[in-house]
């Protein structure tokens, strides 16, 4: 029996205990957690003024329980208003809003007072959760970075803090795992989930000698990463230093409503003043003060740029400041760099053609690649990857040499091949037929390079190199003129027959070809002092003055230049450039929600004023016309969070302009 009260006493025991622990929990998260006292205190004063409301405790309590509700929810509200008083003379709505509760209860309507508190204190709750929840998706960046890493040493692994890595680091990353640095593939194949970076929605495969970012996650394999930024200098950390940087500005259309605030609160009190000369009524002076409240203004506009802001980061693209969300909007003319904005930035293959029977194009392919095997030319290393990639096998040349500016030349067996431009076969006295150069020069009206392979005495073949045109560069542009962008410009330092022969692909309406970065810069400068919003899109240092000059400045792959992100007002986070009319489709979204925000709090206020100008209603009906007005303007911006673009309808607008173009 004894053992019974025993174990019965030590269960009540560890039962108190863990309600004590309970209690001390909630109780410091009372104290610590701002929202999380917001929405208790307004619970309690809510309660209070539905048992207000009731009645009941009419007949036992010497006072209306209201009070309660307003001391609770009303004395931040006086704080506040009293502080920007005093420090800054800050005429704002909480100004207007003390007025109308300090009002309200001096003429004995304490549930008036009441409902004014509480419905502020829930737009306020509201406002809060809605920056949060669109703030969450960029601050999870914050947690990406892992905390240990396991480096290859000649003892074996061994575990680090990722504080201690340095750059040239051999590290194991295992299937599962982030990746601790910025860094190089140098063993094994997998495939990598950037989407918390770029957005993407699919893996990206990854293999030797590709880049690999921090905080992205190894799905498959086993790879080994070479270091190559650590520390802050990781794009993790550019990341996060970027999005402090567009959390901490405001939107000029914040205080255009702060200004506006500022002018509607002495219109208020004399206006007030005027009804109560006219009319001799306290209640409708009361009334007029309640509801010429400019709440919703102040309230709903910023959660409107903040909502857009978070559900950009959200798909990938990092806007600084609310200026450039409204500003990319308006633009009317897009200009784009082309190298690695346009195109992938780096050549490829395009054709090999033999001229020579002897010669399948493989074999002149095959040639090619063995004379380029060293050479550290980018063009080179193309036509040796086209082999590699064609399984060809390619042994090394018996002689190797580099003509800087032409080409190379090569023994392979007993022959002198020689692999270059039109300069290397003139020096080397080889003949060019009139067939021959035709085709050449077709290949070079094309905008594409062509590298001549000469066997012997005679040119037996040609391989054209060119920068590839990305996926979706001629979508894009079809898409950005389907939404009304009037024109699209390309600049590029190439030359005007390779600007030119890229344009026609995308359907750009102007190029601009050879353009060094200040002469970019005059470009832009041009259009803007015709009265256009220019936004510039680009990647590369060079694009730097152009990005910082332009209407709104856009740099693609946050993951690349640094200089080319710190002039632009926008980063996307991959060189996907179906992220630009998503980022203009949602900027104007978030200016015509900032319009309806501003539109709908004024028609409600000046319509609940002529009603409290004619006595039809009084102070608690004011309060709940327009303090609910301003909760559902708060609703409104949060709807933002997940805004999706309809991009099946607008593509099926650019597909109907096309045919009406073509017809």
């Amino acid at each position: 029996m004894s053992d019974i009260n025993i174990g019965e006493n030590i269960g009540l025991i560890k039962e108190n205990i863990s309600l004590k622990i309970k209690e001390n929990i909630s109780l410091q998260k009372f104290k610590e957690d701002n929202e999380y006292r917001s929405i208790i205190l307004t619970i309690i004063s809510g309660v209070f003024l539905l048992i207000s409301w009731s009645g009941i405790p009419k007949d036992i309590l010497p006072f209306d329980v209201a009070l309660v509700s307003v001391v609770i929810s009303g004395t931040p509200i006086l704080i506040e208003a009293g502080k920007g008083l005093i420090t800054s003379f800050d005429l704002k709505a909480n100004v207007l809003v003390s007025i109308a509760l300090i009002a309200s209860v001096a003429i004995g309507e304490y549930f008036a007072a009441g409902e004014i508190a509480v419905i502020m204190m829930i737009g306020e709750i509201l406002e809060d959760r809605t920056v949060r929840k669109a703030h969450e998706s960029v601050k999870k960046l914050i947690q990406l970075t892992p905390q240990v890493a396991r480096i290859k040493t000649s003892q074996g692994e061994k575990e680090v803090r990722v504080s201690e890595l340095e750059i040239c680091d051999i590290l194991l990353v295992k299937p599962g795992e982030s990746i601790p640095v910025d860094g190089v593939v140098t063993s094994g194949r997998t495939s990598i989930d950037q989407s918390i970076l770029t957005g993407e929605s699919m893996p990206v495969n990854k293999k030797v000698g590709d880049e690999v970012f921090i905080g992205t996650l190894n799905q498959l394999g086993a790879i080994e990463v070479k270091a190559t930024r650590v520390g802050e200098d990781t794009s993790l950390a550019e990341l996060i230093r970027l999005v402090k940087e567009s959390e901490s500005r405001k939107a000029p259309v914040v205080r255009l409503t702060d200004r506006v605030a500022t002018i509607i609160v002495p219109i208020a009190v004399a206006a007030s003043l005027i009804t109560y000369i006219i009319t001799q009524d306290i209640i409708r002076l009361v009334t007029i003060l309640v509801v010429f409240c400019p709440c919703a203004l102040v309230l709903a506009t910023p959660t409107a740029i903040m909502a857009g802001i978070g559900n950009a980061s959200r798909k990938g693209i990092l806007i600084k400041s609310g200026e450039a969300l409204e500003n990319v909007g308006r633009v009317k003319t897009i200009a784009f760099d082309k190298t690695g904005t346009i195109t992938y930035g780096k050549p490829e293959v395009i054709d090999v053609i033999s001229f020579e029977e002897k010669y399948t194009p493989g074999k002149i392919l095959q040639i090619a690649a063995i004379a380029e095997k060293f050479s550290e030319h980018p063009i080179g290393q193309a036509v040796l990857n086209r082999a590699k990639e064609e399984s060809l096998k390619i042994s090394d040349p018996h002689e190797f040499k580099v003509e800087i500016g032409h080409g190379v030349r090569a023994l392979i067996g007993n022959e002198r091949v020689l692999v270059g431009n039109q300069k290397l076969i003139d020096d080397n006295k080889i003949g060019v037929k009139q067939q021959q150069e035709e085709i050449i020069t077709a290949h070079e009206d094309q905008g594409k390079t062509v590298l001549m392979v000469a066997i012997g005495d005679s040119i037996s073949g040609i391989i054209t190199v060119a920068d590839t045109i990305k996926e979706k560069s001629k979508e894009t542009v079809q898409e950005l003129k389907g939404m009304g962008i009037n024109e699209v410009l390309l600049l590029t330092g190439d030359n005007e027959v390779t600007a030119a022969s890229i344009a026609r692909e995308i359907g750009a309406d102007n190029v601009y070809s050879q353009q060094l970065p200040g002469d970019k810069v005059q470009v832009i400068e041009e259009r803007i002092a015709n009265g256009e919003r220019v936004c510039m899109i680009g990647d590369g240092i060079n694009d730097a003055p152009a990005l910082a000059r332009s209407s709104v400045g856009v740099a693609m792959g946050a993951l690349g230049s640094d200089v080319a992100i710190e002039s632009a007002d926008v980063a996307l986070m991959s060189d996907d450039l179906s992220k630009v009319p998503e980022l203009i489709d949602l900027s104007r979204k978030v200016r015509g929600t900032i319009n309806v925000n501003i539109v709908v709090p004024i028609m409600i206020n000046f319509m609940a004023i002529l009603l409290a100008g004619f006595g039809i209603i009084g102070p608690v009906a004011g309060a709940l016309i327009h303090n609910m007005g301003s909760v559902l303007v708060v609703a409104n911006s949060s709807r933002l969070i997940s805004y999706r673009q309809n991009r099946k309808n607008r593509k099926s607008r650019v597909n109907i302009k096309n045919v009406e173009s073509t017809s």
